[in-house]
């Protein structure tokens, strides 16, 4: 079977089969988030959580600095990634927002200016 050729997007980290193997740790983690007891547990002792699931470094790094794009490039999908920041009672719009250098009411008119 021939070799897939990989897309790039400038600019853009894609979500592929290499982010998902890369980022398997963290999204699972972010996904145990939809429990209120692990939740609870994260925000108590964030570096003992983080251990738990065999965080990488860059990883770990990206935690500490709420960073979406660090997440991003980590091999976080932002599904998952959802669930991260809304500990922090951040939701997809603040995410957004991170990604692109805007505040979040700019993100918002740009959104509801491409949806005119």
């Amino acid at each position: 079977m021939a070799e897939q050729q990989r897309v790039s997007i400038p600019g853009t980290t894609l979500f592929d089969d290499i982010q998902a193997q890369k980022g398997y740790a963290l999204n699972k983690m972010c996904f145990s988030f939809n429990d209120k007891a692990n939740r609870d547990a994260f925000k108590a002792d964030e570096a003992a959580y983080c251990a738990r699931f065999g965080l990488t470094a860059p990883q770990l790094a990206a935690v500490q600095n709420r960073n979406v794009l660090q997440l991003i490039a980590a091999g976080g999908n932002v599904y998952y990634l959802a669930k991260f920041a809304g500990i922090f009672g951040l939701d997809v719009q603040d995410i957004g927002a991170q990604q692109t250098g805007m505040s979040k009411d700019e993100f918002k008119q740009k959104l509801l200016n491409a949806g005119q």
